[in-house]
């Protein structure tokens, strides 16, 4: 499957280990070639999850809850700069459950009653990468603590952070998000000029907690997105 996660180590850590990212290969020879900055990343956080609420009096036995789910920037910037798209599969049993949002932002609103894995597709643009990174999260409407009534004011959170990391990108996606708040970029030395936007490689490096009921624990995961 494209996209698909490899899990490499789970562990409680402030500070988790950097996976050593991969040479890009050498397209020189492609009919167009793609000028690249060697030893550069840019790293985008993004945070994806759901946020759900009790109907209370509303709530009936098909439609106990409202929820929401997203990806986002990891301080909610705007990130349509690096997606061009995101593709939400929900459960079969929704009318039309596989959800396009072509534009930030990215998330929709659904209710329901019980809890499924939601599969989040993101889509690049063409100068980013050219293979969309498949997510999945599992949609939680009830608190680990249930005793007592359920309340209709705070909601049930589920999130995960990621670091999506593009190694050696190309100069147009570096110029065109240089000064963007969402996206972290290194300084290149002055005078240094940018043309324009091509396509690029890139390598996802996750690290994911869980905020829900407990300690959260950080996970390293990683996906590389190869080149056609």
């Amino acid at each position: 499957m494209e996209g698909e996660i490899e899990p490499v180590d789970c562990a409680s850590a402030s500070k988790p280990p950097r996976l050593e990212i991969p040479k890009v290969p050498d397209d020189s020879e492609k009919p167009i070639a793609i000028k690249r900055l060697k030893d550069v990343e840019i790293c985008v956080p993004i945070v994806y999850g759901t946020m759900a609420f009790h109907l209370g009096r509303k709530a009936s036995e098909s439609q106990s809850h409202r929820w929401t789910v997203y990806v986002r920037g990891a301080t909610n910037e705007d990130i349509g700069v690096v997606i061009k798209r995101v593709v939400f599969q929900l459960h079969p049993s929704f009318n039309n459950p596989t959800r396009v949002v072509e534009s930030p932002p990215f998330e929709l609103q659904e209710c329901g009653w019980g809890e499924f894995e939601i599969a989040i597709s993101l889509f690049f643009h063409s100068d980013v990468c050219d293979k969309p990174l498949d997510l999945y999260h599992h949609l939680k409407l009830y608190p680990e603590a249930e005793s007592g009534p359920k309340s209709t004011k705070k909601p049930v959170v589920m999130e995960s952070y990621n670091e999506i990391v593009f190694p050696e990108p190309a100069e147009g996606f570096f110029a065109r998000v240089l000064n963007h708040p969402a996206v972290v970029v290194p300084r290149l030395p002055a005078g240094f000029v940018l043309p324009t936007p091509g396509k690029a490689s890139c390598l996802f490096l996750f690290g994911v907690w869980v905020g829900v009921g407990g300690v959260a624990n950080f996970c390293l995961l990683r996906n590389p997105c190869g080149y056609h």
